[in-house]
């Protein structure tokens, strides 16, 4: 049995997710909960909210014991990208790509 908890839209590129997920990937959730808390990145507040409504999620809705809970999977896949510019020099025009990205994580219990 495993919980999942999403988080659409987020305004943060998924490059930047994409490392702190591989940091909390296969460990324990209260382990996860103290890296997340600890790591000076952009992306480990979102993945904090998320990773914390995995957990309620499976003991709430599922039933599962909190202390044998495990990051089973997280990802972080592009979202829409909103398009936006600068202008520059002689009439020119630079393209600003604000990327989103929908984060995912899953959490499992240990047998």
């Amino acid at each position: 049995m495993e919980a999942k908890a999403h988080h659409k839209y987020a305004r943060i590129s998924p490059r930047k997710v994409k490392i702190v997920c591989d940091l909390i990937r296969g460990k324990d959730v209260a382990v996860a909960q103290a890296l997340l808390l600890n790591t000076p990145k952009a992306g480990s507040e979102l993945l904090i909210k998320v990773l914390n409504s995995a957990a309620a999620n499976a003991e709430n809705n599922f039933s599962m014991d909190s202390d044998k809970l495990y990051v089973k999977e997280t990802f972080a896949n592009p979202g829409p990208v909103l398009k936006r510019g600068m202008p520059r020099a002689r009439g020119g025009y630079n393209r600003i790509l604000k990327r989103t990205s929908h984060i995912t994580v899953v959490v499992a219990e240990k047998e």
